[in-house]
């Protein structure tokens, strides 16, 4: 008997935006998703291992008989680095938060775009992005805008690409959102403040931003291919 439901891979499973997707999904897909450590339908892979991303591809194939139909990349970190740090930490801070938020997104990408090709069959890539991309951030996370609008260029790259082969790609910029990330953040920042420059009044939550996520991934109409969504209480409007 044919599987009816598609095969979808979500780096970042574990926690947060990755945990509310996974649950979004459940009973609508066949899910591997992705973490630090190996567990139930949960593939460990440390990604700032720069051969993880292929690995991790390889092991989910396995894991879903041969075939993935979708492609959800969420995985990434949040880590300040100040200006003033010695020049050694603050190249490897940039080098970690690129290797994890943006390479592996992007090698994880291309064995999915090869593996529809080779198939002959198109498939969807979702890449959680961030307000970041747009509006910049903290003076202490350059790095992590800087890899967020990398990832929003990527998409739109991917889209314009391969969209004649099926092969469809969308993005979703969230602002804050109330993940153990962000709940660090804001306590850091001043809560209060920050809640003051979001016209909604409070940061989205992780289902809100599993939703979009998961409607791009089943549903989206194909001509939507390089959307890029905005969840953020309006307070970055482009």
């Amino acid at each position: 008997m044919v599987n009816p439901l598609p095969n979808i891979l979500v780096t970042g499973s574990t926690r947060g935006i990755g945990a509310s997707i996974t649950h979004a999904l459940k009973h609508r897909a066949l899910l591997i998703g992705h973490g630090r450590q190996d567990g139930p339908e949960v593939i460990g892979a440390d990604l700032s291992d720069p051969a993880a991303a292929d690995r991790l591809w390889d092991a989910a194939l396995t894991r879903l008989d041969g075939r993935i139909d979708v492609l959800i990349n969420n995985a990434g970190v949040f880590e300040a680095t100040p200006v003033d740090a010695p020049l050694p930490d603050w190249q490897a801070a940039w080098a970690r938060t690129m290797q994890i938020n943006l390479q592996a997104a992007a090698d994880l990408s291309r064995r999915a775009i090869l593996h529809w090709r080779e198939r002959g069959v198109g498939g969807r890539i979702v890449n959680i992005a961030s307000r970041a991309a747009y509006r910049g951030d903290s003076p202490a996370h350059w790095h992590y805008a800087a890899s967020k609008a990398g990832m929003v260029a990527m998409t739109k790259s991917i889209a314009r690409g391969f969209a004649g082969e099926g092969i469809l790609a969308f993005a979703i910029c969230p602002g804050f959102t109330m993940t153990g990330m962000a709940e660090e953040y804001l306590a850091s920042r001043g809560g209060d403040k920050l809640l003051a420059d979001i016209p909604l009044g409070r940061v989205a939550d992780p289902e809100e931003v599993a939703r979009a996520a998961v409607w791009l991934a089943l549903e989206a109409p194909a001509s939507m291919t390089g959307a890029v969504l905005d969840i953020n209480g309006a307070s970055f409007v482009r």
